[in-house]
C-alpha cells in the first residue's frame, strides 16, 4: 500500500487585478476584479514507502505547492489526498510528529540563537525523550560535520552550513516522511555534494520516504531513481530518469571526425553543435539518424563516428519552456 496517495488534488487561488493609476485604484477598493490561478489541476500520485521521489517542473509548475498540500500548510482546493494514513490539511498531531518539511529559501531555526537553542526547543515540541534526542542529534552532527558550529548563533553560518543545521532540525524527531523543497538552492559545488551525500546515506540507512524539489540535474541524478515532471499544475511524466531522455527527446547528437583536410557542407543534415575542424558535432531528428549516417559514410572519409543522446539537461530545458509557452498562450 503506497505511503502517499493523491487523487484528482488540485489547488486555486484568486489574484487581486490591480489596474494602474489613481483612478483606478480607488475605484478598485469598491470593485475589485481577480484572476483565478491554478496552482495544481487535478493530479494522481502515488510513492511507496522508502522511495526517493524527484518533483520536477518550471517556476509556477506547481511543485511547491503540491508539497504544501502534502505538509497541510495550506487546503486543497478539490481532491483527496492521504499521507501515512492522515489527511494532512487535517493537521493532526500524530501527524505532525511522523513528517518534517525543509523548504530551501526559508528558515525554522532562530536567526540570533544557537542552532543548539532551537534545537532544544524541537525536542519540546515534538516530545522527544532526551537519549534519544542526544544520540540523533550527535550522530546527524557527525555525519555533516557541524558539531563545532552548534553554539554559533545560525547569522553567523554560512548558507551551506545554514542548511545543514535546517537538514538536523527537520530529522532530530525522526520523520517517517521528508518533504525537500529545493534544499541545495544558492549552494556551492562542494555544499550540494555533502548535502547530496548526506541525504543519500541516511535515506539508505532509514528507509524514510523523501519528496525532493530542484532545480539541480545534479541533486536528481545523484538521489532519485524516480522523477515525476509537473508542468502547468499537471504531471507530464512519472517514470525513471533515463526514461525522459526516450519519451520527449526527438533528437540525436552526431559527432564525425573526418579525414584531414575534408571540409563537407554539414548544413543539410540538421544543426551544427560544433565544428572543430576534423570533428563536427550536428543535431539530427531521431528518426533520421539511420539514413544521414548511411548517407555521410557513402560520401566521406570518415576516420570517427558517435552517436548520443541530447543531455538530459537540454530535455527538460526545452520541455519546461514548451510548457511555459503553452501556459502563456492559455492565459
Amino acid at each position: 500500500m503506497p505511503i502517499i496517495e493523491v487523487r484528482e488534488l488540485s489547488k486555486s487561488y484568486r489574484v487581486y487585478k490591480k489596474r494602474e493609476g489613481l483612478g483606478e485604484s480607488i475605484r478598485g477598493l469598491f470593485h475589485r476584479q481577480y484572476n483565478e490561478v491554478q496552482a495544481v489541476r487535478g493530479i494522481d500520485l502515488d510513492v511507496e514507502q522508502g522511495e526517493f521521489v524527484a518533483f520536477l517542473g518550471p517556476n509556477g509548475a506547481g511543485k511547491t505547492t503540491t508539497l504544501k498540500l502534502l505538509s497541510g500548510v495550506i487546503n486543497p482546493s478539490g481532491g483527496t489526498a492521504t499521507v501515512m494514513g492522515f489527511v494532512p490539511w487535517h493537521r493532526k498531531n500524530e501527524y505532525r510528529r511522523r513528517f518534517a518539511l525543509v523548504m530551501g529559501q526559508k528558515n525554522q531555526l532562530w536567526w540570533d540563537l544557537p542552532a543548539q537553542e532551537s534545537y532544544r526547543l524541537h525536542q519540546q515540541i515534538y516530545a522527544i525523550p532526551a537519549d534519544s534526542f542526544e544520540s540523533t542529534l550527535a550522530e546527524l552532527t557527525e555525519l555533516l560535520d557541524v558539531s563545532r558550529l552548534l553554539s554559533q548563533p545560525v547569522r553567523e553560518l554560512s548558507l551551506g552550513e545554514r542548511m545543514k543545521m535546517e537538514l538536523i532540525a527537520a530529522l532530530l524527531h525522526r520523520p517517517e516522511v521528508l518533504f525537500l523543497d529545493e534544499p541545495t538552492i544558492g549552494l556551492d559545488v562542494i555544499a550540494q555534494h555533502n548535502i547530496q551525500q548526506f541525504l543519500r546515506y541516511y535515506q539508505e540507512k532509514r528507509k524514510i520516504t523523501i519528496l525532493l524539489t530542484s532545480h539541480y540535474m545534479k541533486d536528481v541524478a545523484a538521489l532519485c531513481k524516480r522523477v515525476v515532471i509537473i508542468a502547468g499544475g499537471k504531471i507530464e511524466y512519472d517514470g525513471s530518469l533515463s526514461g525522459i531522455i526516450d519519451k520527449f527527446s526527438g533528437h540525436k547528437i552526431i559527432t564525425l571526425q573526418f579525414a584531414e583536410g575534408h571540409h563537407p557542407d554539414l548544413r543539410s543534415l540538421g544543426e551544427v553543435l560544433d565544428e572543430t575542424w576534423p570533428k563536427v558535432r550536428v543535431r539530427v531528428k531521431r528518426s533520421d539518424v539511420p539514413r544521414i549516417l548511411a548517407e555521410v559514410l557513402r560520401d566521406n572519409p570518415i576516420e570517427d563516428v558517435a552517436v548520443e543522446d541530447v543531455p538530459l539537461e537540454e530535455v527538460i530545458a526545452d520541455l519546461f519552456r514548451e510548457s511555459s509557452e503553452k501556459s502563456a498562450a492559455t492565459s
